[in-house]
């Protein structure tokens, strides 16, 4: 399996700064690999969620070993565009936004799907049958294993409902809407094939309104593993699971048509490492902090969702263990892991957090006018600065000073 060493992550500390996010291009295709062998018997295709991580350089990559692209706004569309997608690889999915960036997908050629009736009308209305489309919907499934990221749960704002079937009939009979594709997304981190496999079940079901449907997709949300003993998406027995139900409606129906999937995390999350450096050891009545040059402003997962990510002391690693918790630098409460065993931290240490590729970087601010780190890409064995770090100049870039 790829993965950097203790040693060379060092090593780009030292070369490159900290904190720093490095991305390992050999884990990424590790990982789509897995994808195409685990449904080498179902007509599938992979769309990479870069809302995960949208580097243009990790997008160019991703584009050259064969995988489209899932957008969910017009400049992400932009990004993969500038990044070498053509626009039948890409899938654009917007949720909320102006009826003007829907049209502006249409313009540029991509994939649209859309989670609203209100849209759907005003885009048959305008476009009639002339452009194909796909309907986001809401299957009223609970998955995931975090309630702020499931999305197909019937409070979620996400996708018409199932249960609006009939109205969605009568605006595609009236405007003659060309429906190629139906979509559905329960979520993130989900650990039972059998989601999947139930959300397919009234997917087919679906698919009967739908004569000129060419594809099913069933989003995402594979879960990949952040600790020891976590359990992963069985994408092995989900692929063969889809491969049979998918030749059984086409034994049924006479009809071939694709299932497509959307991996963000699955893809990017354990090819990213995230280095930091210990400010300050911090001994209190109760608690030893190892305080870090870094913070929610950087990674908040862990502040946000509660989200566990391995940590380990890579200057030290033969050190005796001894419990702390891990905070940052923001001027609020900002803690990355609590009585964690880690081997003895010094100041000025190296610490690794592990799977930070998804929704690192992506999320990170400049909040209490911090600045943003530095990412560096590791391919065939040459690390790349792909992303310079922020220098004050950066938050002054877009202010107007008139006072």
């Amino acid at each position: 399996m790829s993965s950097l060493s203790k040693e060379y992550l060092v090593q780009l500390a030292n070369q490159f700064g900290t904190p720093l996010y490095v991305y390992h291009a050999e884990k990424i295709k590790e990982q789509y690999n897995k994808l195409n062998s685990a449904f080498k018997d179902v007509n599938a295709r992979f769309f990479y969620a870069c809302k995960a991580l949208s580097n243009i350089n990790v997008l160019k990559y991703v584009e050259s070993i064969g995988a489209s692209l899932d957008c969910v706004s017009i400049n992400e569309v932009k990004l993969g565009l500038k990044a070498g997608f053509t626009p039948d690889r890409i899938l654009f999915t917007p949720n909320c936004v102006d009826f003007e960036e829907v049209v502006e997908g249409k313009e540029l050629g991509v994939h649209l799907n859309i989670d609203n009736i209100s849209i759907l009308e005003k885009f048959g209305t305008r476009f009639g049958n002339s452009y194909p489309i796909c309907i986001r919907f809401n299957p009223h499934i609970m998955g995931g294993g975090n309630y702020k990221i499931s999305t197909g749960h019937i409070d979620s704002k996400f996708g018409i409902s199932i249960h609006q079937m009939r109205h969605i009939e009568r605006v595609v009979k009236s405007t003659k809407l060309n429906v190629r594709g139906i979509h559905m997304h329960t979520g993130s981190d989900i650990k039972d094939v059998n989601v999947f496999l139930q959300g397919l079940e009234i997917m087919f079901e679906l698919a009967t309104h739908f004569p000129e449907l060419e594809f099913i997709d069933l989003g995402s949300g594979f879960k990949v593993p952040y600790q020891e003993g976590d359990v992963q998406t069985d994408i092995n027995l989900l692929g063969k699971k889809v491969a049979e139900a998918f030749h059984a409606y086409e034994n049924e129906t006479g009809k071939k048509i694709q299932v497509w999937f959307e991996p963000g995390k699955f893809l990017v999350s354990e090819s990213g490492y995230f280095v930091v450096k210990a400010n300050v050891i911090k001994q209190t009545t109760a608690t030893v902090f190892v305080g870090v040059n870094s913070g929610f402003n950087h990674l908040i997962r862990p502040m946000f969702y509660d989200a566990y990510h391995r940590i380990e002391n890579i200057t030290n690693p033969n050190g005796h263990e001894r419990i702390y918790t891990v905070v940052g630098n923001i001027c609020e409460t900002d803690t990355f892991a609590w009585d964690r065993a880690l081997n003895e931290v010094r100041e000025g240490d190296f610490l690794v957090f592990y799977n930070a590729g998804a929704y690192g970087f992506e999320m990170s601010s400049n909040f209490n006018s911090r600045l943003k780190p530095a990412e560096v890409m590791v391919k065939d064995g040459e690390a790349i600065l792909i992303r310079k770090r922020d220098v004050f100049e950066d938050l002054m870039k877009n202010q107007i000073e008139v006072l």
